[in-house]
């Protein structure tokens, strides 16, 4: 039964559950907010579910951009490089990103009568991101189920899995990763060095996969 939205960025992680739930999803939503990638997921994102025949839709979250501080929103010089670490991608925290679109998310799929909201946090996101952590997660499934009629849910099955598991879910569903967008610095390649696409070539390594995305390096 399709009762379910998917916050769908156009990354590795939202992709393959995007493709996993394929028969449960009515609705998929990207948010614009005026990082540094956007501009390469959303377009990825859109294509993905149109391929499913999913209907999709990009919310402007421009006031974030404006308003709030993080590197993600300052410029792909902003970016530190290396692997993922408090120490150096603290700075990369959007404050209460999740929040805010799973909030709007919550919204939109009481509107349409649908009855959860997707996403797709992961495991090695909890030690620099407060808004993917299993206690958030939970808080916001309670505040979302109290504040709604419908009594909306998150459903967030990757929160306890690492990046290197989703990747061989999607080897499974036989996704072509090349169609997804991870780099944070949002350059016409990937540039190879940040947390993400470190991240990105383990993941594809660690499931077997031939990584076919094109690196500035």
């Amino acid at each position: 039964m399709k009762d379910s939205v998917i916050i769908v960025s156009g990354g590795m992680d939202s992709i393959t559950m995007l493709y996993e739930y394929q028969a449960e999803i009515a609705l998929g939503i990207s948010f614009d907010y005026g990082s540094n990638h956007n501009a390469r997921e959303i377009p990825l994102a859109r294509m993905h579910c149109e391929r499913l025949g999913i209907e999709h839709v990009t919310i402007p979250l421009d006031f974030m951009q404006r308003y709030f501080k993080s590197a993600l929103l300052e410029g792909a010089e902003a970016i530190p490089e290396g692997r993922y670490a408090v120490e150096n991608m603290a700075s990369t925290v959007v404050p209460f990103r999740n929040g805010i679109m799973l909030a709007i998310a919550c919204g939109l799929a009481e509107s349409r009568g649908l009855k959860r909201v997707m996403m797709a946090n992961h495991g090695g996101d909890h030690t620099v991101y407060p808004d993917c952590r299993p206690e958030f997660v939970r808080a916001m499934d309670k505040a979302m189920r109290l504040g709604t009629d419908t009594n909306v849910e998150v459903l967030a099955p990757y929160t306890n899995i690492t990046k290197g598991e989703i990747a061989r879910r999607g080897k499974a569903q036989g996704i072509d990763y090349s169609e997804t967008w991870s780099c944070y610095k949002g350059g016409e390649k990937h540039c190879g060095r940040c947390a993400t696409c470190i991240e990105r070539k383990e993941a594809l390594l660690e499931a077997g996969i031939v990584d076919k995305t094109e690196y500035q390096d």
